[in-house]
C-alpha cells in the first residue's frame, strides 16, 4: 500500500512539472508555473522522506531535515537579496549545485554497488551493467555541469572575464574528452574503486577547459547547455533508483535546455560547435569593425522634445539597463510618453543580457505589461515607421556589422534593424564596445545621437523633462 501511494505521489508530482513547465511559456502564467512546479517538487521530496521503504535511523532524519533547512535559508535570502544583474551569476551557482549532486549520487552509488558488495567484483559487467553505466554517465555529466558553471559564474561576475585560450586549445580539450571515455570504459570493465576518482577529476578538468575559453557574448548560450547537462545528469539518477519524479524531471530540464540551446544558436546564426570551439567575443583586438565616422551627442531637453512630438518610440534594453538598475525609470518613462499619446514599445532580443529571458525578467519586475515585449522577428518589420529608437545599455544585439561586414565575428547574427527607424538615441556610459568586444557601426550612423551617462540618472531626467511639457 505504501509503494502504491508513493507512486501515485510521483505521478501527481511529474504532471505539475509538466503543467508548470508549460506555464512557464507564457510571461503571464510563469510566475504561477514557477509556484506549481515547486509545489510538485514539495511534494516528490514529502513523499520521498516518509514514505520511504525499509528503516531509517534518527539520526538520518535529523540530517535530512538539518539540510532542507539549511538549504531553504540560503536559497530564500539569496534569491531576495540577488539584484536583477546578479541573476545570471546565481542561475550559474544554483545549476551547478544539481551537477555536483549528481555527481555526489555517482560517487555514493559506485561504493554501494562494489565496497559494501565485493562479490560484484567478481563480475562487475554483467552483474550490475545498467547500474554501472548510470552511475558513469551521471558521474561525468554532472562534474561537467558543475566545473563548468562554477567557471561561467566566474565569468559573469567579472572574475574571469577575458577568456583564456591556449595554443591549440581544441586539442587539449578533445584529449582531455578522450581519456574521460577510455577511463570511463575502463572503469566499466573492471570497476577499480581508484579510477572512479581519476573520471571524477578528468571530468571537472573537462569542465573547466570546455568553459574556459569561451567568450562573453556566448554565456547566454552556454549557461542554457549547462543547464540541459543538469537535467541530464538528474534523468540517470532517476534511472540509477528506479525513481520516476526524478526520471520526468530530469528529462524535462535536459530536453527544455536543450531546445532552448537551439533556439539561442538560431538567433545568433552560430551551430553550437561553433560556440563550443569557435570562441565567440575572444578576438576584440583583431576583429574590430574599424568603423569610421562622426559620433553626434544630443542633450536630455532635445532627447525628451524629440520623444515628446512623436507617434512611436521603440525602447531596446540590454545589460546596460540591468547595471544600472533603471528598470522602474524605464517603466516611469513609458508611462509618461503613453500619457502624452505616444505609442511605446519593448524590443526584446533573444541573446539579451547575460542569461536567457534576461531583459524580460528584468522588466518583469518593474511591472510592464508583458504585452509591450515584443519579440525581434515582431517588431523589426516595425522600425521603419517608428520615430526614435531608444537603445539603453544594448549593443551587439542592434550592431549593423552583423549584416554588412562579413569579417566581423557576429556577421550573420539576426539584430533588431534599429538602423531603419527615423532617429536613434543611444544611451551608453562611453563608447566602449560591448560584450562580443566589437565596435558598433550604428553609432556612426547619420541618424543616431549618443546619449551619455548612467542609465538611471539618464532616463530619470528625461522623465522629469517630460511631466514639464
Amino acid at each position: 500500500m505504501q509503494h502504491q501511494l508513493l507512486s501515485v505521489i510521483y505521478i501527481i508530482a511529474s504532471v505539475l512539472f509538466i503543467i508548470g513547465l508549460k506555464m512557464m511559456g507564457n510571461p503571464k502564467s510563469a510566475r504561477k508555473g514557477n509556484l506549481i512546479s515547486a509545489a510538485g517538487m514539495c511534494l516528490a521530496i514529502a513523499g520521498t522522506i516518509f514514505l520511504h521503504e525499509g528503516e531509517v535511523s534518527t539520526i538520518v532524519y535529523v540530517l535530512i531535515f538539518l539540510a532542507i533547512v539549511t538549504g531553504t535559508i540560503i536559497g530564500w535570502t539569496t534569491a531576495k537579496r540577488v539584484q536583477m544583474t546578479k541573476i545570471p551569476e546565481l542561475v550559474s551557482m544554483f545549476n551547478g549545485m544539481g551537477g555536483a549532486c549528481a555527481a555526489l549520487i555517482s560517487l555514493i552509488e559506485f561504493n554501494h554497488l562494489y565496497t559494501a558488495n565485493p562479490a560484484a567484483m567478481e563480475d562487475p559487467v554483467p552483474a550490475a551493467a545498467g547500474t554501472l553505466i548510470c552511475i558513469i554517465s551521471g558521474l561525468v555529466i554532472g562534474s561537467v555541469s558543475f566545473a563548468g558553471s562554477i567557471i561561467a559564474f566566474f565569468k559573469l561576475n567579472g572574475t574571469l572575464e577575458k577568456p583564456v585560450r591556449l595554443p591549440k586549445y581544441n586539442y587539449i580539450n578533445l584529449a582531455i574528452l578522450a581519456l574521460v571515455v577510455i577511463v570511463s570504459t575502463q572503469l566499466f570493465l573492471s570497476g577499480s574503486v581508484a579510477l572512479i576518482y581519476v573520471l571524477l577529476a578528468l571530468s571537472l578538468l573537462y569542465g573547466v577547459m570546455f568553459v574556459f575559453p569561451i567568450g562573453g557574448a556566448d554565456m547566454p548560450v552556454v549557461i542554457s547547455l549547462l543547464n540541459s547537462f543538469t537535467g541530464v545528469a538528474a534523468a540517470f539518477g532517476g534511472f540509477l533508483y528506479g525513481n520516476h519524479v526524478m526520471l520526468t524531471g530530469g528529462i524535462l530540464v535536459g530536453s527544455a535546455g536543450t531546445l532552448l540551446t537551439i533556439v539561442m544558436c538560431k538567433a545568433m546564426n552560430r551551430p553550437i560547435l561553433q560556440v563550443i570551439f569557435g570562441a565567440f567575443g575572444t578576438h576584440a583586438a583583431t576583429a574590430s569593425n574599424d568603423a569610421k565616422g562622426n559620433v553626434r551627442d544630443i542633450s536630455i531637453t532635445d532627447t525628451a522634445t524629440l520623444m515628446n512630438y512623436s507617434k512611436k518610440v521603440i525602447i531596446i534594453p540590454g545589460y546596460g539597463l540591468a547595471v544600472a538598475q533603471a528598470q522602474y525609470a524605464i517603466h516611469e518613462l513609458q508611462t509618461i510618453l503613453e500619457d502624452h499619446g505616444v505609442e511605446v514599445k519593448y524590443a526584446i532580443h533573444p541573446v539579451a543580457g547575460r542569461m536567457p529571458g534576461h531583459m524580460n525578467v528584468l522588466l518583469a519586475e518593474a511591472n510592464v505589461d508583458y504585452e509591450k515585449l515584443c519579440e525581434m522577428d515582431d517588431i523589426n518589420p516595425e522600425f521603419p515607421t517608428t520615430d526614435v529608437v531608444f537603445v539603453v545599455g544594448a549593443n551587439d544585439v542592434v550592431n549593423p556589422a552583423a549584416k554588412t561586414d562579413p569579417s566581423s565575428p557576429i556577421f550573420g547574427m539576426p539584430i533588431l534593424e534599429a538602423e531603419n527607424a527615423r532617429n536613434i538615441i543611444i544611451n551608453k556610459r562611453s563608447m566602449n564596445a560591448g560584450y562580443a568586444g566589437i565596435d558598433n557601426l550604428l553609432f556612426y550612423d547619420p541618424k543616431t545621437s549618443m546619449l551619455f551617462g548612467d542609465a538611471k540618472s539618464v532616463i530619470t531626467r528625461l522623465v522629469s523633462e517630460l511631466k514639464q511639457m
